[in-house]
């Protein structure tokens, strides 16, 4: 297949069934030419760490740069299968993938923010305000994330725990991770009224409205922070979606927003909430459920079939989520939603 543009440096790339195109330069990857043209794609880390932005290569050829095989098997490349934020074409290409927007992408801004509050919710949780400039709107959906560019220039994500209507603020939930270039100055150093610099949003972790399916969000540890946004936006556009949030953590302090979620199953009617810890210890004195999270859904909901998850946290929370409610509990492989929180440990893996 050969190119049809004027500009022999660009493929074009078509998305169907969407029947979108844009235009990608040689050497870049096909998911940065789509959201840098507004196209709405979906994907979660853009590190080639998750597999999110996994879709269908229907004709062309690509080359994918380093990716970790979790996110694509050498099995499912030789089907076809193609990880666009690492894959870069060598051709005019036609992608089938679903399109996560009717209307695009949101415009991806880079702004300063300042400090306006921290609160230690729990030994290594972190909540911070962010204050936004006043002569700036930023439009974001409910579940997307942020990245702070650091003085080095490197870069680090937080979902937004806060749904747009709360703002224009941002609330970001932050786990200190010892040795971390920016968890140890969250936890050491920062100050009120520091600030930072940040860009967004992304990620296509977000409700999908057209659907009335039941709702099952799974949560790890600080992965709760876009299914709190999730809710607010629920409850602020009135949808009654019978929702049934489980959060797995270690210890029961690390459940670090329990009394706001028991609050909110007062205002939700159709808001089920099970938390589930893994390693409770004597002194904890837990009654509740044990064990794996996942697991947990599984024995509440044998059958998904007729259900939506979105799943957040570690990836190997999101990853046997993902492979067991399909293998196990028939849940369809498109309504399956997820963002997968990559450390820099993690992407150095791959």
């Amino acid at each position: 297949m050969t190119t049809s543009n004027a500009d022999a440096s660009l493929f074009s790339v078509l998305v169907q069934p969407s029947g979108r195109t844009f235009n990608v330069a040689t050497g870049e990857a096909i998911l940065s030419a789509g959201i840098r043209q507004g196209i709405g794609l979906p994907y979660g880390c853009k590190d080639g760490a998750c597999g999110s932005c996994k879709c269908k290569l229907l004709s062309g050829s690509v080359q994918h740069g380093t990716h970790q095989s979790k996110a694509l098997t050498p099995e499912e490349e030789a089907s076809g299968l193609v990880l666009t934020c690492c894959a870069v074409p060598q051709s005019d290409l036609v992608l089938e993938s679903r399109q996560v927007t009717e209307l695009g992408a949101l415009p991806i801004k880079k702004m300063p923010t300042r400090v306006t509050s921290m609160e230690k919710k729990s030994h290594d949780v972190m909540v911070l305000q962010l204050q936004l400039p006043a002569n700036d709107s930023f439009a974001f959906r409910a579940g997307q994330y942020v990245e702070f560019i650091l003085r080095d220039g490197a870069r680090r994500s937080y979902s937004m725990a806060n749904a747009p209507h709360l703002g224009p603020n941002i609330e970001l939930h932050i786990r200190h991770m010892p040795g971390g270039k920016f968890t140890d100055h969250v936890f050491g150093a920062m100050k009120e009224k520091e600030i930072l610099r940040i860009e967004g949003p992304y990620g296509s972790f977000f409700l999908r409205e057209d659907s009335d399916k039941p709702i099952i969000f799974l949560a790890s540890g600080t992965g709760f922070a876009p299914i709190k946004a999730l809710l607010e936006h629920m409850q602020h556009k009135g949808i009654d979606r019978k929702v049934s949030l489980y959060w797995g953590a270690r210890r029961p302090a690390d459940l670090y927003m329990d009394a706001w979620v028991r609050e909110q199953t007062r205002a939700m009617p159709n808001l089920t909430y099970v938390p589930v810890v893994s390693d409770a210890a004597a002194e904890d004195q837990w009654t509740g459920r044990t064990g794996f999270v996942h697991r947990a859904v599984l024995e509440d909901f044998p059958n998904l079939s007729k259900h939506q998850v979105y799943a957040c946290g570690a990836p190997v929370v999101v990853d046997s989520a993902r492979r067991d409610f399909s293998a196990m509990a028939q849940l369809a492989a498109d309504e399956f939603f997820a963002d997968s929180f990559t450390s820099e440990a993690d992407k150095a893996h791959a």
